[in-house]
């Protein structure tokens, strides 16, 4: 069986040499299928790069992964995350349970953790309801969220992580050298691992990069909303943008794109799908891809929309009718990322006195 570029599937574990592997670890029920979780060789034990989703059958193609690597979980000295998603960071608990490792992680996304896991789960829901209401959510879509039934989150409290990743600074992993580098947008505190070290095959460029979710080969990162729900004291998206507190996350995502263009690195080793070369033409497609993206909204936005009815008009993988409840939602996000950026390049603002709040182009 080949996939849809015509290439034979992955191996379970592969050896991409110079002391670095991979394992595919599935995720429960996603198109994604799974995360691609790294283990680099350390003068202390093997580190990984992410561990995969929390999942008993996760957990056991991670541990047996390790065992064909020679090793296994209790030997584990560290463990580095790219961000909190829960593909990422769901098993780094069990793994430091399980070895005693240190779990590394941006400190805008340990914030994210640490909220997760202190608000309590109305709350969260609580401002869903109120934020996908400003956004113009019609009631079918808000009421699941108003349901006692629904306001759980089974299975969601991710670890704590007990050391911060430093943009700049080399990991404390002895006898290689790791150099984080920020890469805010898909989340806040989203972090690439720069190897800086030969190729292994030869290929010309600056050492390889564990890339997360930033840079795909594929696949275009989902740029993520991670604010605080007691921040602004609920402000509408309208106001927190007049009063300048707003977040510009595609404008940090699109930033840190181009610094990984100029990096320039040998092999890019992602999170999902598969390694690639290319950096630059990559970073080229999606720069390419946001900003034909930022076209086309100013065009719809030649009347005014709600982030809802935006991303209704958007173009999507899918027809809107067949897009999901939670994919809906990650959706709305999205739009109104590119709504913040639109704004922020004063090409789009927001209608006073709309309600719910609504664009226009300028």
């Amino acid at each position: 069986m080949t996939d849809s570029q015509g290439r034979e599937p992955a191996p379970a574990v592969c050896d991409h040499g110079g002391g670095v592997r991979s394992l595919r670890v599935p995720i429960p029920d996603n198109p994604l299928g799974h995360t691609l979780v790294y283990v680099v060789d350390t003068d202390r034990g093997p580190v990984l790069v992410d561990t995969g989703w929390d999942d008993p059958e996760s957990w056991d193609t991670l541990t047996e992964g390790l065992t064909a690597c020679g090793t296994s979980v209790a030997e584990i000295h560290g463990v580095v995350i790219t961000h909190h998603h829960p593909d990422h960071h769901g098993l780094s608990g069990r793994v430091r349970e399980a070895s005693g490792a240190w779990i590394a992680m941006h400190a805008a996304d340990t914030a994210v953790v640490r909220r997760t896991r202190e608000a309590r789960p109305e709350r969260w829901f609580t401002y869903m309801a109120a934020k996908l209401t400003a956004a113009g959510a019609p009631e079918e879509h808000l009421a699941p969220l108003r349901q006692p039934s629904r306001r759980t989150l089974p299975g969601f409290s991710p670890a704590l992580p007990d050391r911060d990743i430093v943009p700049g600074e080399l990991l404390p992993l002895p006898g290689r050298r790791l150099r984080a580098i920020w890469t805010p947008g898909h989340t806040p505190g989203h972090v690439c691992l720069h190897l800086e070290e030969d190729h292994p095959a030869g290929l010309p460029g600056r050492g390889r990069l564990f890339s997360g979710d930033h840079l795909l080969p594929g696949i275009t990162p989902h740029i993520g909303l991670y604010e605080d729900p007691d921040a602004h004291g609920g402000a509408r998206p309208g106001e927190a943008e007049s009063s300048g507190e707003v977040t510009d996350p595609l404008g940090d995502y699109l930033d840190s794109l181009e610094r990984v263009g100029r990096l320039a690195p040998a092999e890019v080793l992602p999170a999902h799908q598969h390694p690639f070369s290319g950096t630059a033409a990559r970073v080229r497609e999606l720069l390419t891809h946001h900003e034909s993206r930022l076209t086309g909204l100013l065009a719809l936005l030649a009347e005014p929309l709600t982030p809802w009815q935006l991303a209704e008009r958007m173009e999507w993988n899918r027809p809107w009718a067949e897009i999901p409840y939670g994919s809906r939602t990650i959706a709305v996000s999205e739009a109104e990322a590119h709504l913040r950026r639109l704004v922020k390049l004063g090409r789009a603002e927001a209608v006073p006195g709309s309600e719910p709040v609504t664009y226009l182009a300028v």
